[in-house]
C-alpha cells in the first residue's frame, strides 16, 4: 500500500520559505508585475530575460486561487430512481 500523505506541510507560494518565481521581458513589465506582487504583500523574484519568453503562472496562480470542489452524493444501486419512475436504481438508470 503507498502512503500519500509524508505528514509534512506544504508551504504557501508567496512566502519567504516559497517565493513566487516570475520571467519577464521588458522593464516597463517588471515594474507592472513587481507593483502587483507589493500591493498583495507577497515574497517575489522576478528576472528580467528579454531572449526568453514571458512566465507568470505563480503570479496567476497567487491572483486566482483553486476553489474547493463540491462533490455530489451519489445515488445507490438500491434507492429510487432520481428520474422519477419509481424503480430502484440499479433496475433503472443504474443499468
Amino acid at each position: 500500500m503507498k502512503k500519500i500523505f509524508n505528514g509534512k506541510k506544504t508551504t504557501k507560494l508567496g512566502t519567504e520559505k516559497k517565493p513566487a518565481v516570475v520571467n519577464v521581458q521588458t522593464e516597463e513589465r517588471l515594474k507592472e508585475v513587481s507593483s502587483i506582487f507589493e500591493e498583495k504583500g507577497w515574497t517575489f523574484i522576478i528576472e528580467l530575460e528579454p531572449d526568453k519568453p514571458e512566465d507568470i503562472t505563480d503570479l496567476d496562480i497567487l491572483l486566482n486561487p483553486q476553489k474547493t470542489k463540491i462533490v455530489e452524493n451519489k445515488v445507490g444501486r438500491n434507492e429510487p430512481c432520481p428520474c422519477g419512475s419509481g424503480k430502484k436504481y440499479k433496475k433503472c438508470c443504474g443499468k
